[in-house]
């Protein structure tokens, strides 16, 4: 398999962390999606990472789908999104609130870098959205005693979380202290400090 984007993208250090951990061996094409854009166009018309280019030559495009579709590679037992109800429920949630403060500090970003008139109105809509999500995040994580989100092992749901606080902090310095959201500054660093983490990474790159 290959996996195209960079991994100071959160979307696709989420599927580059969960293949890791699931022993699925893949290249890893670190393309742009500006400065990359003619190379990934022939996978995906959307120019957006992640992509996933499978062994047969197939392409899946957009992280949830690409863990789904990973997910099903793995024993149930072995899957990173809970298999019984309450919990998958309750995980994916948590996972789709990770990804919606991403595509936020995503919009925030380019508001600032693509346009001569930033809007004030657009980047407070943002701004709140962002405060607000972590708030939720906060006060559903401080409520649970396991040791992570959902029981004693993480999952996708701990990988969103963590890998959008980072992209937070890493396109936008300053605009939220994560002081003020202890419990999620604590799952971040506790995250981080993961040798999988460790491995996937890399210093953010503004797009040019």
């Amino acid at each position: 398999m290959i996996l195209i984007g960079q991994y100071d993208s959160p979307f696709v250090r989420r599927v580059g962390i969960a293949m890791t951990l699931y022993g699925i061996a893949f290249e890893h094409r670190p393309w742009s999606a500006f400065g990359d854009a003619d190379k990934i166009r022939p996978y995906n018309p959307l120019t957006r990472v992640p992509t996933l280019v499978l062994d047969n030559g197939e392409v899946l495009i957009e992280s949830h789908m690409i863990l789904d579709y990973l997910d099903g590679l793995v024993p149930t037992d072995k899957r990173l999104f809970p298999a019984s109800e309450p919990t998958r429920h309750q995980a994916l949630k948590v996972a789709a609130l990770a990804i919606g403060l991403g595509d936020k500090i995503v919009s925030l970003f380019y508001e600032g870098r693509l346009h001569d008139k930033v809007s004030d109105l657009w980047v407070s809509r943002c701004r709140q959205q962002i405060e607000t999500v972590l708030a939720v995040l906060e006060a559903d994580r401080a409520a649970r005693s396991s040791a992570w989100w959902f029981g004693d092992e993480f999952g996708h749901a701990d990988i969103a979380v963590a890998v959008m606080l980072r992209f937070l902090g890493d396109a936008h310095p300053g605009l939220v202290s994560l002081a003020d959201f202890p419990t999620l500054d604590a799952h971040a660093a506790h995250m981080e400090a993961l040798p999988v983490f460790q491995e996937i990474s890399q210093a953010f790159i503004a797009p040019a």
